[in-house]
Protein backbone atom coordinates (compact mmCIF):
# COMPACT_ATOMS: atom_id res chain seq x y z
CA UNK A 1 0.00 0.00 0.00
CA UNK A 2 1.76 3.64 -1.15
CA UNK A 3 1.97 5.67 2.01
CA UNK A 4 0.49 8.52 2.48
CA UNK A 5 1.81 11.91 3.55
CA UNK A 6 0.94 11.07 7.23
CA UNK A 7 2.77 7.83 7.16
CA UNK A 8 5.93 9.88 5.97
CA UNK A 9 5.80 12.75 8.05
CA UNK A 10 5.40 9.81 11.33
CA UNK A 11 8.33 7.96 9.75
CA UNK A 12 10.41 10.68 9.83
CA UNK A 13 9.90 11.91 13.07
CA UNK A 14 10.62 7.90 14.79
CA UNK A 15 13.93 8.37 12.38
CA UNK A 16 14.81 11.30 14.16
CA UNK A 17 13.93 9.94 17.58
CA UNK A 18 16.39 6.67 16.85
CA UNK A 19 19.53 9.00 16.83
CA UNK A 20 18.28 10.87 20.41
CA UNK A 21 21.39 10.55 23.44
CA UNK A 22 19.00 9.51 25.89
CA UNK A 23 16.80 6.53 25.96
CA UNK A 24 13.33 6.88 25.93
CA UNK A 25 10.19 5.07 26.85
CA UNK A 26 7.93 3.26 24.76
CA UNK A 27 5.00 5.89 26.28
CA UNK A 28 7.05 8.42 26.00
CA UNK A 29 8.13 8.30 22.18
CA UNK A 30 4.16 7.57 20.80
CA UNK A 31 3.13 10.13 22.45
CA UNK A 32 5.85 12.38 21.49
CA UNK A 33 5.21 11.20 17.68
CA UNK A 34 1.34 11.80 18.37
CA UNK A 35 2.05 15.73 19.43
CA UNK A 36 4.42 16.31 16.81
CA UNK A 37 1.84 15.11 14.25
CA UNK A 38 -0.77 17.38 16.04
CA UNK A 39 1.37 20.44 15.13
CA UNK A 40 0.69 19.63 11.73
CA UNK A 41 -2.95 18.63 11.59
CA UNK A 42 -4.77 21.41 13.88
CA UNK A 43 -6.05 24.02 11.66
CA UNK A 44 -6.12 26.89 14.02
CA UNK A 45 -4.85 27.28 17.87
CA UNK A 46 -2.52 24.81 18.88
CA UNK A 47 -2.63 24.23 22.59
CA UNK A 48 -3.64 21.05 25.20
CA UNK A 49 -7.31 21.39 24.83
CA UNK A 50 -7.00 21.59 21.24
CA UNK A 51 -5.02 18.53 20.80
CA UNK A 52 -7.46 16.54 23.36
CA UNK A 53 -9.95 17.21 20.77
CA UNK A 54 -8.27 15.81 17.77
CA UNK A 55 -6.95 13.32 19.14
CA UNK A 56 -7.88 10.36 20.90
CA UNK A 57 -5.74 11.02 24.31
CA UNK A 58 -6.66 13.12 27.18
CA UNK A 59 -5.39 16.52 27.20
CA UNK A 60 -3.88 15.91 30.78
CA UNK A 61 -1.79 13.48 28.54
CA UNK A 62 -0.19 16.44 26.78
CA UNK A 63 0.22 18.15 29.57
CA UNK A 64 2.43 16.08 31.50
CA UNK A 65 4.42 15.14 28.45
CA UNK A 66 5.19 18.88 28.17
CA UNK A 67 6.49 18.69 31.60
CA UNK A 68 9.80 16.37 30.45
CA UNK A 69 12.83 17.34 29.73
CA UNK A 70 13.84 16.23 26.22
CA UNK A 71 17.58 16.51 24.03
CA UNK A 72 15.87 19.16 21.24
CA UNK A 73 19.69 19.82 20.54
CA UNK A 74 20.01 15.61 19.07
CA UNK A 75 16.88 15.76 17.59
CA UNK A 76 16.99 18.53 15.68
CA UNK A 77 20.48 17.84 14.57
CA UNK A 78 19.36 14.21 12.81
CA UNK A 79 16.77 16.08 10.95
CA UNK A 80 19.42 18.70 10.32
CA UNK A 81 21.78 15.89 8.54
CA UNK A 82 18.96 14.77 6.71
CA UNK A 83 17.68 18.10 5.69
CA UNK A 84 20.56 19.83 4.59
CA UNK A 85 23.12 17.15 4.23
CA UNK A 86 27.05 17.65 5.01
CA UNK A 87 27.76 20.52 2.96
CA UNK A 88 30.72 22.37 4.49
CA UNK A 89 29.49 25.66 4.24
CA UNK A 90 27.61 25.93 7.09
CA UNK A 91 27.40 28.58 10.07
CA UNK A 92 25.14 28.45 13.34
CA UNK A 93 22.95 31.70 13.26
CA UNK A 94 21.51 32.89 16.15
CA UNK A 95 18.44 35.83 16.16
CA UNK A 96 15.74 36.85 19.24
CA UNK A 97 11.90 36.48 18.17
CA UNK A 98 9.09 38.27 20.37
CA UNK A 99 5.97 35.80 21.10
CA UNK A 100 2.94 37.40 21.89
CA UNK A 101 1.67 36.22 25.38
CA UNK A 102 -1.09 37.97 27.37
CA UNK A 103 -1.84 37.83 31.19
CA UNK A 104 0.39 38.59 34.16
CA UNK A 105 1.74 35.18 35.48
CA UNK A 106 3.95 33.71 33.20
CA UNK A 107 7.35 33.32 33.99
CA UNK A 108 9.82 35.93 32.04
CA UNK A 109 6.69 37.92 30.70
CA UNK A 110 8.06 41.61 30.11
CA UNK A 111 8.71 43.82 27.62
CA UNK A 112 10.68 42.96 24.31
CA UNK A 113 11.40 43.88 20.87
CA UNK A 114 9.11 43.21 18.17
CA UNK A 115 11.04 43.69 14.74
CA UNK A 116 7.59 43.68 13.09
CA UNK A 117 5.96 45.77 15.31
CA UNK A 118 9.53 47.89 15.43
CA UNK A 119 8.14 48.54 19.03
CA UNK A 120 9.01 47.23 22.58
CA UNK A 121 5.83 44.97 23.44
CA UNK A 122 4.36 42.95 26.05
CA UNK A 123 5.03 39.37 25.97
CA UNK A 124 8.02 37.03 25.80
CA UNK A 125 11.41 36.11 23.68
CA UNK A 126 13.34 33.44 22.54
CA UNK A 127 16.64 33.23 21.64
CA UNK A 128 16.80 30.93 18.39
CA UNK A 129 20.15 28.78 17.28
CA UNK A 130 19.84 27.59 13.96
CA UNK A 131 22.12 25.80 10.92
CA UNK A 132 21.99 28.26 7.99
CA UNK A 133 23.22 26.30 4.94
CA UNK A 134 24.85 29.04 2.48
CA UNK A 135 24.82 26.66 -0.93
CA UNK A 136 21.11 25.43 -0.01
CA UNK A 137 20.33 28.52 1.15
CA UNK A 138 18.29 27.39 4.01
CA UNK A 139 17.84 27.26 8.03
CA UNK A 140 16.52 24.71 10.25
CA UNK A 141 16.61 25.40 14.13
CA UNK A 142 18.06 23.65 16.50
CA UNK A 143 17.49 24.77 20.06
CA UNK A 144 15.29 27.89 21.34
CA UNK A 145 15.80 29.54 24.63
CA UNK A 146 13.67 31.64 26.38
CA UNK A 147 14.59 34.82 27.57
CA UNK A 148 14.59 36.13 30.55
CA UNK A 149 12.91 39.67 31.62
CA UNK A 150 15.12 42.52 32.98
CA UNK A 151 14.05 41.85 36.44
CA UNK A 152 15.44 38.29 36.38
CA UNK A 153 18.42 39.58 35.11
CA UNK A 154 19.23 42.18 37.28
CA UNK A 155 18.64 39.57 39.78
CA UNK A 156 21.78 37.67 39.09
CA UNK A 157 23.94 40.09 39.38
CA UNK A 158 24.42 44.31 39.03
CA UNK A 159 26.76 43.71 35.90
CA UNK A 160 24.53 41.20 34.02
CA UNK A 161 22.93 41.43 31.10
CA UNK A 162 21.59 40.27 27.95
CA UNK A 163 24.96 39.77 26.28
CA UNK A 164 25.93 37.74 29.16
CA UNK A 165 22.94 35.32 29.13
CA UNK A 166 23.04 35.06 25.15
CA UNK A 167 26.68 34.26 25.84
CA UNK A 168 25.58 31.55 28.56
CA UNK A 169 23.20 29.93 26.41
CA UNK A 170 25.96 29.21 23.59
CA UNK A 171 28.02 28.30 26.45
CA UNK A 172 25.99 25.78 27.44
CA UNK A 173 25.98 23.96 24.09
CA UNK A 174 29.15 24.96 22.86
CA UNK A 175 30.65 21.09 22.32
CA UNK A 176 28.18 19.87 20.51
CA UNK A 177 27.49 23.37 18.05
CA UNK A 178 31.35 23.33 17.86
CA UNK A 179 31.11 19.73 16.32
CA UNK A 180 28.90 21.17 13.29
CA UNK A 181 30.48 24.33 12.83
CA UNK A 182 32.75 26.91 14.18
CA UNK A 183 31.04 29.85 12.23
CA UNK A 184 28.63 31.88 13.90
CA UNK A 185 26.47 34.41 11.99
CA UNK A 186 23.97 37.29 13.82
CA UNK A 187 22.73 40.71 13.25
CA UNK A 188 24.81 43.92 13.56
CA UNK A 189 23.11 43.71 17.42
CA UNK A 190 25.55 41.21 18.25
CA UNK A 191 28.75 42.94 16.92
CA UNK A 192 29.50 44.09 20.76
CA UNK A 193 33.07 43.64 21.99
CA UNK A 194 31.96 41.69 24.74
CA UNK A 195 30.13 39.34 22.73
CA UNK A 196 32.54 39.45 19.87
CA UNK A 197 35.42 38.64 22.21
CA UNK A 198 33.82 36.44 24.81
CA UNK A 199 32.46 34.43 21.66
CA UNK A 200 36.05 34.23 19.98
CA UNK A 201 37.33 32.70 23.72
CA UNK A 202 34.88 29.67 23.59
CA UNK A 203 36.72 28.78 20.07
CA UNK A 204 33.83 30.29 17.70
CA UNK A 205 34.39 32.84 14.46
CA UNK A 206 31.47 35.41 14.12
CA UNK A 207 30.36 37.04 10.97
CA UNK A 208 28.30 39.68 11.19
CA UNK A 209 27.84 43.32 10.45
CA UNK A 210 29.21 46.94 11.74
CA UNK A 211 27.62 50.43 12.59
CA UNK A 212 28.58 51.96 9.25
CA UNK A 213 30.38 54.71 10.98
CA UNK A 214 32.51 52.01 12.59
CA UNK A 215 36.24 53.03 13.72
CA UNK A 216 38.56 50.89 11.85
CA UNK A 217 42.31 50.83 10.87
CA UNK A 218 43.86 49.34 8.21
CA UNK A 219 46.10 46.48 9.59
CA UNK A 220 49.74 46.54 10.59
CA UNK A 221 52.15 44.85 8.51
CA UNK A 222 54.72 43.82 11.13
CA UNK A 223 57.47 45.73 10.32
CA UNK A 224 58.80 46.70 13.60
CA UNK A 225 60.54 50.23 13.40
CA UNK A 226 63.29 49.42 16.27
CA UNK A 227 61.87 52.32 18.36
CA UNK A 228 61.70 51.87 22.03
CA UNK A 229 58.07 50.84 23.60
CA UNK A 230 55.06 48.98 22.29
CA UNK A 231 54.90 47.17 18.83
CA UNK A 232 52.21 49.09 16.56
CA UNK A 233 49.50 47.13 16.24
CA UNK A 234 47.06 49.24 13.80
CA UNK A 235 48.02 51.14 10.35
CA UNK A 236 46.16 54.45 9.21
CA UNK A 237 42.52 54.74 9.76
CA UNK A 238 40.17 53.99 7.39
CA UNK A 239 38.59 56.56 5.56
CA UNK A 240 35.19 55.03 3.89
CA UNK A 241 34.64 57.95 1.60
CA UNK A 242 38.32 57.24 0.05
CA UNK A 243 40.10 53.62 0.22
CA UNK A 244 43.43 53.09 -0.07
CA UNK A 245 42.89 50.95 -3.23
CA UNK A 246 46.29 49.25 -2.51
CA UNK A 247 45.56 47.95 0.61
CA UNK A 248 41.96 46.54 -0.50
CA UNK A 249 41.15 43.70 -2.69
CA UNK A 250 38.22 44.28 -4.94
CA UNK A 251 34.94 41.69 -4.96
CA UNK A 252 32.50 41.53 -7.63
CA UNK A 253 29.14 41.56 -6.28
CA UNK A 254 25.55 42.43 -8.13
CA UNK A 255 24.18 46.31 -7.55
CA UNK A 256 27.60 47.95 -6.40
CA UNK A 257 31.12 47.01 -5.73
CA UNK A 258 33.00 45.72 -2.54
CA UNK A 259 35.99 45.70 -1.64
CA UNK A 260 37.84 43.15 1.12
CA UNK A 261 40.34 44.49 3.59
CA UNK A 262 42.61 43.36 6.70
CA UNK A 263 41.30 45.50 9.56
CA UNK A 264 42.20 46.52 13.22
CA UNK A 265 38.73 46.43 15.24
CA UNK A 266 39.94 49.18 18.41
CA UNK A 267 36.89 48.03 20.07
CA UNK A 268 37.63 44.63 19.91
CA UNK A 269 41.24 44.76 20.44
CA UNK A 270 41.70 42.42 17.58
CA UNK A 271 42.27 42.11 13.69
CA UNK A 272 39.17 41.57 11.22
CA UNK A 273 38.53 40.82 7.72
CA UNK A 274 36.07 43.27 6.21
CA UNK A 275 33.92 43.18 3.10
CA UNK A 276 32.89 47.32 2.39
CA UNK A 277 29.58 47.02 0.13
CA UNK A 278 29.05 50.19 -1.70
CA UNK A 279 25.45 49.27 -3.41
CA UNK A 280 24.93 51.78 -6.14
CA UNK A 281 21.76 53.50 -4.03
CA UNK A 282 25.09 55.23 -2.10
CA UNK A 283 26.81 54.91 0.86
CA UNK A 284 28.08 51.62 1.99
CA UNK A 285 27.71 48.60 4.32
CA UNK A 286 30.28 46.61 6.31
CA UNK A 287 30.26 43.05 6.93
CA UNK A 288 33.09 41.69 8.78
CA UNK A 289 34.53 38.16 10.37
CA UNK A 290 37.18 37.38 12.97
CA UNK A 291 38.24 34.92 11.02
CA UNK A 292 41.20 36.98 9.08
CA UNK A 293 41.50 33.68 6.45
CA UNK A 294 38.14 33.64 5.45
CA UNK A 295 37.57 34.94 1.77
CA UNK A 296 35.33 37.88 1.31
CA UNK A 297 32.58 36.23 -0.76
CA UNK A 298 32.02 33.90 1.86
CA UNK A 299 31.66 36.82 4.09
CA UNK A 300 29.38 38.12 2.80
CA UNK A 301 27.30 35.22 1.19
CA UNK A 302 27.31 33.67 4.74
CA UNK A 303 25.87 37.17 6.38
CA UNK A 304 23.40 37.30 3.66
CA UNK A 305 22.11 33.72 4.02
CA UNK A 306 21.22 34.63 7.61
CA UNK A 307 18.10 36.09 6.84
CA UNK A 308 16.57 32.02 6.48
CA UNK A 309 16.51 32.21 10.17
CA UNK A 310 13.53 35.02 9.93
CA UNK A 311 11.54 32.61 8.03
CA UNK A 312 11.84 30.08 10.36
CA UNK A 313 10.24 32.00 12.78
CA UNK A 314 7.58 32.89 10.14
CA UNK A 315 6.92 29.80 9.42
CA UNK A 316 6.23 28.34 12.84
CA UNK A 317 4.29 31.24 14.02
CA UNK A 318 2.09 30.51 10.72
CA UNK A 319 1.74 26.88 11.06
CA UNK A 320 2.94 25.06 13.89
CA UNK A 321 1.22 27.67 16.42
CA UNK A 322 4.77 29.35 17.98
CA UNK A 323 2.83 31.90 19.84
CA UNK A 324 0.01 29.44 20.50
CA UNK A 325 1.31 27.88 24.20
CA UNK A 326 -0.94 28.91 27.12
CA UNK A 327 0.98 27.17 29.79
CA UNK A 328 2.47 29.26 32.62
CA UNK A 329 5.10 27.14 33.52
CA UNK A 330 8.98 27.38 31.95
CA UNK A 331 9.06 23.31 31.72
CA UNK A 332 5.67 23.23 29.35
CA UNK A 333 6.68 26.58 27.71
CA UNK A 334 10.25 25.34 26.85
CA UNK A 335 8.50 21.71 25.42
CA UNK A 336 6.03 24.10 23.19
CA UNK A 337 8.22 26.48 21.98
CA UNK A 338 11.00 23.85 20.67
CA UNK A 339 7.96 21.36 19.40
CA UNK A 340 6.89 24.11 17.23
CA UNK A 341 10.26 24.53 15.94
CA UNK A 342 10.84 20.86 15.35
CA UNK A 343 7.54 20.37 13.61
CA UNK A 344 8.81 23.26 11.28
CA UNK A 345 12.03 21.27 10.76
CA UNK A 346 10.36 17.82 9.61
CA UNK A 347 8.38 19.50 7.39
CA UNK A 348 11.20 21.07 5.71
CA UNK A 349 12.89 17.31 5.38
CA UNK A 350 9.28 15.96 3.95
CA UNK A 351 9.72 18.83 1.51
CA UNK A 352 12.38 17.96 0.08
CA UNK A 353 12.56 14.59 -0.02
CA UNK A 354 9.00 13.38 -0.87
CA UNK A 355 6.60 17.30 -2.13
CA UNK A 356 9.01 19.88 -3.42
CA UNK A 357 6.36 21.60 -5.12
CA UNK A 358 4.26 21.90 -1.68
CA UNK A 359 5.09 25.35 0.51
CA UNK A 360 5.01 24.20 3.98
CA UNK A 361 0.74 25.85 4.38
CA UNK A 362 0.10 23.62 1.33
CA UNK A 363 1.75 20.68 3.25
CA UNK A 364 -0.09 21.10 6.36
CA UNK A 365 -3.80 21.23 4.70
CA UNK A 366 -2.62 17.94 3.25
CA UNK A 367 -1.92 16.34 5.97
CA UNK A 368 -4.64 17.91 7.98
CA UNK A 369 -7.37 16.38 5.00
CA UNK A 370 -6.04 13.19 5.45
CA UNK A 371 -6.00 13.12 9.19
CA UNK A 372 -9.38 13.93 9.47
CA UNK A 373 -10.18 11.52 6.48
CA UNK A 374 -8.46 8.85 8.46
CA UNK A 375 -10.31 9.63 11.80
CA UNK A 376 -14.01 9.73 10.33
CA UNK A 377 -13.20 6.46 8.50
CA UNK A 378 -12.14 5.24 12.28
CA UNK A 379 -14.99 6.62 13.95
CA UNK A 380 -17.80 5.39 11.83
CA UNK A 381 -16.20 1.40 11.45
CA UNK A 382 -15.70 2.11 7.54
CA UNK A 383 -13.04 0.16 6.39
CA UNK A 384 -12.78 1.25 2.32
CA UNK A 385 -11.41 -1.07 -0.09
CA UNK A 386 -8.21 0.86 -1.48
CA UNK A 387 -7.76 -1.29 -4.41
CA UNK A 388 -11.00 -0.67 -5.94
CA UNK A 389 -11.45 3.20 -4.65
CA UNK A 390 -7.96 3.95 -5.39
CA UNK A 391 -8.45 6.65 -7.37
CA UNK A 392 -11.39 8.29 -5.30
CA UNK A 393 -8.79 8.55 -1.68
CA UNK A 394 -5.77 10.18 -3.93
CA UNK A 395 -8.34 12.71 -4.66
CA UNK A 396 -9.12 13.00 -1.38
CA UNK A 397 -6.35 12.81 -0.11
CA UNK A 398 -4.77 14.89 -2.51
CA UNK A 399 -7.02 17.70 -3.60
CA UNK A 400 -4.70 20.03 -1.86
CA UNK A 401 -1.38 19.09 -3.69
CA UNK A 402 -3.63 18.85 -7.07
CA UNK A 403 -5.02 23.04 -6.40
CA UNK A 404 -1.60 23.68 -6.32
Amino acid sequence: MEKTALDRYEGIVADALKYGSAKLRKSFKTAFILMMILYMVIPRKINFTQMGRYSDSCEQRFRQLYEHGFDWLGFNTSLMTRGLGRGKRKAIAIDASYISKAGKKTPYIGKFWSGCASAMKRGLEILGIGIIDVDMHDCMMLRAEQTPDSETLKNKGEDYNLVDWYLDVLRKHKDRLLAITPYVVADAWFSKATFVNELCAMGFHLISRLRDDASLWYSHDGVRTGKRGRPRVKGEKIDFGSLDLSRCEPLEVEGGKAFVIKAYAKAMKRNIKIVVHYPDSGGHKIYFSTDINMSGRDIIEFYRTRFQIEFCFREAKQFTGLNHCQARDLRKLDFAFNASMAAVNVAKVMRREFYPELSIGLLKSYMSNIYMLKRILARSGLRPNRTFNAKLVKELFGFVANAA
